[in-house]
């Protein structure tokens, strides 16, 4: 594989890459997490493009520009909420990794970051999530050679580092 898959323990927002995704709510107006704090770094502008894209449905991406943030774009994606596996979660859950490189490669952006989608509020399974994500991403990496230089994975804790860099 051409690509790299990158795993740091950070803060998502001092980044310096091409795009980074939010694990957005579906007003994409900003919230708790990762999402409120993408909003807070990048500034009042970005809640200001966010309102004119009308909501992004689950399993969906979206893009706005990074304003203040140290990156060209940022990817918003909607994660679902965990309710035991009965609802599609999973696959909206894969939609959302797919979607996000998708969104960046129409962009021709080269180095993207990702946090953990839906393992926080949304209560997730780390293991579970960490699975679909690295698999999702890597099959996603094998389909398309050319399309990427890095993909790095940003966790807020030691132990989701240890679970996403295990997976792999």
């Amino acid at each position: 594989m051409k690509t790299e898959i990158q795993f740091i323990q950070g803060d998502i927002t001092r980044l310096i890459c091409d795009a980074i995704v939010n694990a957005a709510n579906r007003t994409l107006l900003g919230g708790g997490g990762v999402d409120g704090a993408i909003h807070r770094a990048a500034g009042p502008e970005l809640l200001e493009e966010c309102k004119s894209l009308g909501g992004c449905e689950t399993g969906q991406a979206k893009i706005t520009k990074g304003y203040q943030l140290p990156v060209s774009a940022i990817i918003h994606t909607v994660g679902p909420v965990w309710h035991g596996g009965k609802y599609q979660e999973e696959e909206l859950l894969v939609a959302c990794y797919r979607n996000s490189l998708a969104c960046a490669q129409t962009q021709h952006l080269k180095t993207v970051a990702f946090p953990s989608i839906s393992t926080g509020a949304y209560r997730f399974p780390i293991r579970k999530a960490a699975a679909i994500a690295v698999g999702t991403v890597k099959k996603f990496l094998e389909e398309n050679p050319d399309a990427f230089e890095k993909v790095i994975f940003v966790l807020f804790s030691e132990r989701d580092l240890e679970i996403y860099q295990n997976i792999l």
